[in-house]
């Protein structure tokens, strides 16, 4: 049966607070949407991490947002992880080994972000044969290679899957008015790597995808089309210095961009934004004995911020708007972290890290107006000269104290520093929303985290982990859009100059039960927590619940394998429903209607629960073709067809004028009960 952390004993032994290993052989087994499998969604299922929502892969770890979490994918940042507006992720289960999340008390190694770390590994491919792997669903295809290059010494491994949504509704979309429209992804991975000696390791592995959606409509004559995607390319060089200290050199690209295009008749509009990095880290890991060890590193980071771009074009006609306030920024930081056995009882993990920001010209701030063509003043930086300067120590902290052969107390303390920023207009992530650096506008962000834990192990083979962890964390320099913000008004200024800032808290507990061995295993996580904001421009300054303040949270996970023919699997989710801000009067005013809103996210959605099934069924081989592996993937989602809510809407009943008006708020849900089947294989 698949494990769903690492090694045993690890529970109790380690220092670590708030990590997770979640086997991948566990996170192939779960129920997924339409069969897909989906990293982003497995790791929801553990304590203090919450999802976003349904149709929504991003994630909030113990109240921090979703751009308060680090992705890596072989050490360089994702920095949009979504396919098809959040309802996938770009993580390709057939192409990833290993998945770690960090979520308190992260190790000094790790910087940029305030709340967690996703660390995900590429496979390395097989240096011995030629295998390969795939399946076939309802919306997806995918397929894997990997074997040698040079036998023992080298290896390659490919991987890639798309939709064929578009290739499904074409023939029902061409007979409508909506000729010509369509949506898709696709992403690749790949890696190679050679062995030089037995002390010199080389890695290049890269990933690219792509979304493209498009509408058109002949009877308005509108067409419309955004693509949006990442690419990243990661090399590493591994080196054995002599038995006890070890070399590790990352360079790596980063690249995510988002565009939209639209045209009616002669008139076009369209605008783009992304971000790109270019990255370097050194790390050196020395092992003075085997109870003692020493890390230690630097790492650099050239941001390029293209938060939006616009035009518009009316035949001949094309309005200028001004240069793209285009953003570049240093960010560096270097660290040293000591984890020794103090006692045979008392371990300790005792780091330091600094970081530097430098947001740099070429650069040019633009003090808004009464139009977006006439700004009041402008101030112009040159290439390289320094438009902003931020840095600061970041102290971590986390110690283990056994008490007694299979248990543990651990605690840990821990400060972060955040230079870039997602700014958003909508409730959830989207693609649309956009990076912004830290600037003379915008300060860093500031994580303080303090976490506390009992950890035990039961069972005759150590096959049961238990814990319950506590934490607090504060945040300040938070960021908002300033209240009734719209779109068009980063038109010709710099996004930051519609930002406000604020502080926020959160404090909650964490249950975790988990069996890890034998016919049936599974775990219960349960996470009770508040989480809060307060902005002096936003709520009258009043504290106010953050959008993703959940005070319950509980997910129940099984996987059961009665015989090597079959395996089921079951998920339970339910959690409190998220908060949001809603109109409370609506008055006619010089001719227009007029809502007067509540108090911020002062509102609550109906919980969400769901449960989801699946049973895998490894049909007999036969004697044709004995290499072959084969499975069929069936599941249910959302079982007994809850209506959970995606969002809301106001519908209004009455009359205005005779004083009868009244506005209901009325819920749109999105999946109901959805079965799926898939085929996959592997030789």
């Amino acid at each position: 049966a698949a494990e769903v952390v690492g090694t045993t004993g690890q529970n109790t032994e380690s220092t670590s607070l708030g990590k997770a290993e979640v086997a991948m052989a566990t996170i192939q087994r779960l129920p997924a949407l339409m069969g897909e499998v989906d990293v982003l969604k497995a790791i929801q299922m553990l304590p203090g991490i919450q999802s976003a929502g349904e149709g929504n892969s991003g994630f909030y770890v113990r109240g921090g947002g979703p751009d308060q979490n680090l992705l890596l994918l072989d050490d360089a940042a994702i920095y949009n992880a979504s396919h098809l507006f959040g309802f996938f992720s770009v993580f390709n289960a057939d192409a990833i080994s290993s998945v770690e999340v960090y979520k308190g008390s992260m190790p000094a190694r790790f910087g940029g972000r305030v709340s967690s770390v996703l660390d995900l590994g590429l496979k390395e491919g097989n240096r011995n044969e030629l295998k390969g792997s795939g399946g076939i669903g309802l919306i997806s295809s995918r397929l894997t290679l990997e074997g040698p290059v040079k036998k023992g010494k080298s290896s390659f491994i490919v991987s890639g899957r798309r939709t064929y949504i578009d290739v499904l509704t074409r023939p029902y979309v061409e007979t409508t008015q909506a000729a010509g429209s369509g949506y898709f992804f696709y992403d690749l991975n790949a890696k190679y790597n050679h062995r030089f000696s037995d002390r010199d390791e080389v890695f290049v592995s890269g990933y690219f995808g792509r979304d493209v959606f498009s509408f058109n409509s002949a009877d308005a004559g509108f067409g419309a089309s955004i693509p949006w995607g990442n690419t990243m390319v990661s090399s590493r060089w591994n080196h054995v210095v002599n038995d006890k200290m070890f070399l590790n050199v990352n360079a790596s690209y980063t690249g995510y961009e988002f565009a939209f295009e639209s045209g009616q008749d002669d008139f076009q509009f369209g605008f783009e934004s992304g971000v790109q990095d270019w990255t370097q880290k050194a790390h050196l890991s020395w092992y003075p004995n085997l109870r003692h060890e020493v890390r230690g590193g630097v790492d650099h980071v050239y941001h390029k911020f293209v938060p939006t771009s616009f035009f518009f074009r009316q035949g001949d006609t094309e309005f200028d708007f001004g240069e793209a306030t285009i953003a570049y920024s240093h960010e560096s930081g270097a660290y040293l972290e000591d984890i020794i056995d103090v006692t045979d009882a008392l371990k300790v993990n005792a780091g330091v890290r600094y970081s530097d920001f430098r947001h740099v010209g070429p650069f040019t701030r633009i003090v808004p107006g009464e139009n977006v063509l006439s700004p009041a003043d402008t101030l112009t930086y040159g290439g390289g000269e320094l438009v902003k300067q931020y840095g600061g120590w970041e102290p971590r902290l986390s110690a283990r104290l056994k008490t007694g052969p299979r248990s543990s107390v651990k605690a840990g303390w821990s400060i972060n520093y955040q230079y870039v920023h997602l700014a958003s207009l909508s409730a959830t992530t989207t693609p649309t929303d956009i990076w912004v650096p830290s600037s003379d506008l915008v300060p860093p962000q500031y994580g303080r985290q303090i976490n506390a834990g009992y950890f035990v192990d039961l069972g005759a083979n150590r096959e049961w982990e238990c814990s319950v962890e506590l934490y607090h964390k504060d945040l300040s320099n938070l960021v908002e859009y300033a209240e009734n913000t719209r779109p068009d008004q980063n038109i010709g200024t710099n996004p930051d100059n519609n930002l406000v800032f604020g502080d926020g808290s959160s404090y909650g507990a964490e249950f975790f039960v988990k069996r890890k061995f034998g016919e049936l295993n599974g775990w219960v996580g349960y996470t009770w927590s508040k989480t809060d904001r307060m902005f002096e421009d936003l709520n009258n300054g009043d504290p106010f619940p953050a959008k993703f303040d959940r005070r319950h949270d509980l997910s129940v996970v099984v996987d059961w394998t009665p015989s090597k023919r079959w395996n089921f699997g079951a998920i339970f989710v339910y959690a409190t429903g998220n908060s949001l801000t809603l109109p409370v009067q609506r008055y006619f005013l010089e001719g227009y209607v007029t809502d007067v809103y509540g108090s911020r996210n002062g509102y609550r959605m109906i919980p969400y629960h769901r449960a989801d099934i699946s049973a895998t069924f490894f049909p007999k081989k036969n004697d044709t073709d004995r290499k072959v592996d084969r499975r069929w993937v069936f599941s249910i989602y959302n079982l007994y067809n809850r209506a959970n809510p995606y969002f809301l809407f106001f519908d209004n009943e009455g009359d205005l004028l005779e004083g009868t008006l009244e506005i209901q708020a009325k819920q749109v849900s999105l999946f109901p009960i959805l079965p799926s089947v898939s085929w996959n294989f592997a030789f």
